[in-house]
């Protein structure tokens, strides 16, 4: 039996949920309400150091550290975020043709940390992020775009720097091309005197991101402080290990994993990527059984076009993907799929159900340009869902 109904909470048969020291389900408490958007850490203009860099961060002044507190109003009191996510933020430039031959580009803006919170939010999860903000002319569309899809920026820090810039093109079979530039971006120099302990605990899942890990030792060290602090704090953490050759190797990537894998309740890596780094293989059956073994709660590997394998308490279950008829863009997919996952844990569904509707997600997300403007909405996910429920 599903355990959910639309606009209800259940706890269903996750074994999560029914921990209570481990996930908050139900109605929210007064408690569980805090101010949104009330706090942005802000660059002090007559702070004179010269042209600004990422290095500065390193002896930056008490009034860079300033914290801003605006009026608040009644309207900006909402629930606080159920998941929180730590990581870059890109801007996005995205074109049709192999980028060597490109002449005009879209604008849009990517990162794994944020399209899971944008796949969760538009399905009807409350989202926060934690990331610093470079002081370049992107900032103002970043933030825009941020609070514009209605997640919690209260915790994002402005700081001297540049925002990382990526292209990408569709290649024939969606297939995509990257051109990265990021190395010493602001959101980079984010370090573990960022998070706060209280907004943490406030959430319901902490996630977590590779990518996050590998952009630099101090985003490194805020990944393992934030899943230490869920931990104590008694919230779920999720943790995708996302692994890119162009940032590290197998070795520096299965060495940071490894430190948060004793914290993690719902690990969310791939195949082959991931599967190749952690264990080399490309077989999800043995990431599962390997992670299972260790103690991980929940295990979730997502294969692309072949869908996932599961595993949770005794079970290990295989869940189809959802490939609509047409073009695709697999741009973000993986992300979306995770957003979906975790925003059915979140409303008491079951590993398996919660599964097919990240799996839905996903191939929805297929169907669009980049990874922004390609992610589904509630409505035309849920209309899906509901019909292959019904098969």
């Amino acid at each position: 039996m599903l355990g959910v109904r639309l606009g209800r909470f259940q706890y269903g048969d996750n074994p999560i949920a029914r921990n209570s020291g481990q996930c908050r389900l139900g109605r929210a408490r007064p408690s569980d309400y805090a101010v949104h958007r009330s706090h942005i850490y802000l660059h002090n203009a007559d702070d004179d150091r010269g042209d600004t860099h990422p290095d500065l961060l390193a002896t930056e002044s008490p009034q860079m550290r300033q914290i801003i507190t605006p009026r608040i109003t009644g309207d900006q009191i909402q629930k606080m975020p159920e998941i929180l996510s730590i990581g870059e933020c890109m801007i996005e430039l995205f074109s049709e043709e192999p980028i060597e031959e490109a002449h005009t580009f879209t604008r849009s803006l990517a990162g794994d940390s944020f399209n899971i919170l944008v796949a969760a939010q538009r399905l009807g999860t409350s989202t926060g992020y934690v990331t610093r903000l470079g002081d370049d002319p992107f900032a103002g569309y970043l933030l825009q775009t941020w609070e514009g899809e209605g997640i919690d920026t209260s915790h994002v820090r402005k700081v001297p720097g540049f925002n990382a810039v990526h292209f990408v093109s569709l290649l024939p079979g969606g297939d995509r091309e990257f051109v990265y530039y990021r190395k010493g971006s602001a959101p980079s120099t984010i370090e573990p005197g960022d998070l706060d302990s209280d907004y943490i605990g406030g959430a319901r899942i902490q996630h977590l991101s590779g990518i996050t890990q590998a952009i630099s030792t101090t985003a490194r060290q805020t990944v393992l402080k934030a899943a230490q602090i869920a931990k104590g704090k008694g919230i779920s953490v999720s943790y995708d290990p996302n692994y890119r050759h162009q940032l590290w190797s197998h070795d520096e990537a299965r060495e940071a994993m490894e430190e948060v894998i004793p914290y993690v309740d719902y690990f969310l890596p791939n195949v082959p990527a991931d599967s190749q780094m952690m264990l080399g293989t490309d077989d999800p059956h043995e990431v599962v059984a390997h992670f299972r073994s260790r103690g991980v709660p929940v295990v979730a590997v997502t294969r692309g076009e072949h869908g996932a394998v599961l595993g949770v308490e005794d079970q290990v279950i295989e869940v189809s993907a959802y490939r609509p008829d047409g073009p695709i863009d697999t741009t973000a997919a993986g992300d979306a799929f995770n957003g979906g996952f975790l925003h059915g844990i979140l409303n008491g569904m079951d590993v398996e159900e919660a599964a097919r509707l990240g799996s839905v997600t996903a191939g929805l997300k297929l169907r669009g340009r980049g990874a922004l403007m390609g992610m589904p909405y509630r409505e035309e996910v849920f209309n899906v869902y509901e019909r292959l429920r019904q098969v």
